[in-house]
Parts: structure tokens; sequence; C-alpha cells
């Protein structure tokens, strides 16, 4: 009996939890909703905050363009960053480029020795100068001058001895007072004596002296042991080696001055082994120098190694410049560029146009109405005057973009992220 009154009880307890069981559960479903509610409502709110009417807009790729990556709309008051032209093709030359230095040209350089050897008394010339044909450039104390001119004063004086008695024994003969073997000695002796003191003035002028030089030597009897040593060119004084009291011999090194005529300088450039065979002798050539940015040298190819450089894999050529106002220095850093085929016709877009991507691809920007830039992907060949060739990928008359493709390509990088 009480074990019946007992089951009531628990039917009810059992019912009453099932009851408390389901009402959590929907109020469980209630605040999950509600939930799920707020944060949508959140997110939408924050979207709508972040959108700006005037940022581009990236869109999927498309799929009429086989070369078309992503495109970007961009609004009206973007239309004034981004300038907008056809491409048009262009004219660019078929060239060859190198980098080197400029020289002295050697074949026009002359080292100046003294043809005796002395001492140097003095210097009339330093490094720079510019100096003529002629012009003197340092003398030396020479022991074969003083010999020379020493020989030169004893001849004259034998002359003057020779004439006087030639004349004394004309006199006498005719007189009779001498026979005519006496005369005619005496006429043999001053004839010798002239040629001898020819002999003495040729020798003496050797050593550079002039002819009025050489007769105050004769008039004064007074040695003039200073040997001038004058510029064999008209040229640039290029190297100094000379001080005074230094002792010189005809073609001992280091010469004491070097004279280069600098109306030609040399560029040397070492040139790819496989850039060589476009080139051959003779070729004219166009020559930038940084030190002169707005400037255009003209030269030609003069002399192409036949070595190649087993490191580098590099040869030497040498070209000769033109330099009628001698500007150039030895040492200039140097660039030399050689047109090696007729002109090519291709397409062309300006520099700031073409976009160089993270994988180091090369990319335009193509558009249809000037709002909607489709990215397409190009092959670059040669830049020339502020365009670069478009070998693939892009056809004349197609608009691009130019000042701001950055910004279009860094707008699509951006979304991306």
């Amino acid at each position: 009996m009480r074990l019946n009154l007992r089951r009531p009880k628990l039917a009810a307890a059992l019912a009453g939890a099932l009851v408390l069981i389901a009402a959590g559960i929907s109020v469980g479903f209630f605040f999950a909703d509600r939930l799920r509610h707020d944060l949508a409502a959140t997110s939408a709110n924050a979207a709508a905050e972040k959108t700006d009417p005037s940022a581009p807009t990236v869109t999927a790729p498309g799929t009429g363009d086989p070369l078309t990556a992503k495109s970007v709309v961009i609004s009206e008051s973007q239309l004034a960053s981004v300038k907008v032209e056809p491409a048009a093709e262009r004219l660019f030359p078929v060239e060859k480029e190198a980098v080197g230095s400029i020289d002295f040209n050697e074949d026009m350089s002359t080292q100046v020795f003294t043809n005796y050897q002395g001492r140097i008394l003095e210097l009339f010339a330093k490094v720079g100068d510019e100096v003529t044909k002629g012009q003197r450039l340092f003398t030396i104390d020479s022991p074969d001058l003083i010999q020379a001119e020493s020989t030169l004063i004893a001849a004259a004086g034998v002359l003057e001895l020779t004439t006087r008695t030639l004349r004394r024994a004309e006199g006498l003969y005719e007189t009779r007072a001498v026979s005519q073997k006496d005369l005619e000695q005496a006429r043999s002796d001053q004839q010798t004596a002239e040629g001898n003191l020819k002999a003495a003035r040729d020798s003496v002028r050797l050593f550079g002296k002039s002819e009025g030089e050489i007769d105050r030597i004769v008039a004064e009897r007074r040695l003039d042991p200073a040997l001038l040593v004058p510029s064999p060119i008209e040229g640039r004084v290029t190297a100094r080696n000379a001080a005074p009291g230094l002792f010189v011999q005809p073609g001992s090194p280091p010469a004491p001055y070097v004279v280069t005529d600098i109306s030609t300088m040399w560029m040397l450039a070492n040139v790819a082994e496989t850039d060589v065979p476009a080139l051959r002798l003779g070729q004219q050539l166009t020559v930038t120098i940084k030190a002169f940015p707005d400037r255009v040298f003209e030269g030609h190819i003069s002399t192409i190694s036949q070595m190649v450089d087993p490191n580098t894999h590099r040869e030497l050529v040498r070209s000769e410049i033109a330099d009628p106002r001698h500007e150039l220095r030895s040492g200039m850093f140097a660039t030399f560029v050689i047109r090696t085929g007729d002109p090519v016709r291709s397409v062309a877009v300006p520099v700031n146009g073409v976009v160089r991507e993270g994988d180091g691809t090369m990319t335009v920007w193509v558009t249809a109405d000037r709002r909607h830039f489709v990215k397409r992907t190009v092959k670059i060949g040669m830049q020339r005057d502020g365009y670069h060739q478009i070998l693939e990928g892009l056809q004349a008359g197609e608009l691009v973009a130019t000042d701001g493709a950055l910004f279009l390509s860094n707008t699509l990088t951006t979304a991306a992220r």
C-alpha cells in the first residue's frame, strides 16, 4: 500500500523535471537566436562605417580577356589622379651599351726625354699646362753641350787666325815676299777653318741653340751650359717627373715630362662577350659622361681585344672620343651606346605606365572607359626617351594608365590582403 502511494509522487516529480528541461532549452534557443541577430547587426554597422564611397572597387577576374588578372574601378573623385594615354608605336634603335672609363690617347702622347745627360736646372711647365710645339719645358746643365760650345769657340778662333794669315799672305804675295805655295796653303787653312766652324755651329744647334744664341757665344767667347728641352708636340702636360737638380739621361724612365694631344681621348669599356660579334672597327658610337649629363660625345671603335677575360667573360673595347673643347679627364666614368642595326617600330608605353610586380613580371593597366582598369602582363624590351618598348601583351591604340598606374597596383594589392 505504501509502495503504491510513492509511485504517483515519483511520476509527478519526473514530469516536473521534464517541463523544466524543456523550458531551459527554449530559453537557450531564444537567447542564441537573439545573439546571432545582434552580431549580424553589429557586423553590418561596422561594414557600413568602414565603407568609403570614393574608394576604388576591386572586382573578380574577368573571363573575356585571357590576360586579365583583376580589375579596379575608380570613383569620380579619383579620375584626376589617373592619367590615361593610348599606346602608340615608336622607333627604337637597335643598340648595344657598355660602361667604361676615359683615358688619355696614348697614340697621341709623347714622353719628353733629353737627348743628352745632365742635371735639371729649371722647370717651365707643370701638370695641366697647355703647351705649344717648341715651347721650352725644362733646361739641363749638359757636359756634352759645354764640349760642343768649347769646340765652337775654338773653331771661331782658328777661323779668325787663318783669315788674318790669308790676308797677310795675299799682301806679301803681291810684293813677291811669299811663294805661290805659301799663299795656297794659307787659303787652304782658311777654308778648312770655315768648314770646322760651320760643323761646330751645327753641333751646337743640335742642342737646341738658336742662331742668335750661337752668334752670342762666338762673339762673347762665353759658354752657355743650359740645354733647352722643348715640347715636341702641342698638347697638355699630363705627367711631370722632373725636379731641379735631378740627373737625367736619354731614354731613362721615367720621362721628365709627358705631353699629350687631348683633342681626342680614349674610352676603355669591358663589353659582354655576347655583344662583341655585333661590334666592328670604325663603328660610330655616342658616349655619355656622368660629369656632363646633358652632353653627348661622338667617337668610333679603334681597337677590339682578341682575348676574353675568363672570370668576367668580357672583352676590352677601346674607342676614340672627340674632345675639341678639352673637357674630358682621365678616369671619368662613361657609358657608350653603339647602333648595331636599323631602328625597329614597336608599341610603346611611358615608363611610369609600366609596373614591376613583386614576382618580377611587368604589368600595365588597360581601360576602355577610363573608369574600369584591367591589369595585364606584358613583355618589355628597350627603354628610350622615357618610353618602354612593349614586345607582347598590348596593341597600339589601347588605352593604358600612365600617371597613377602604381596607385592602381597598390590598390589591388591592398584589397588582396
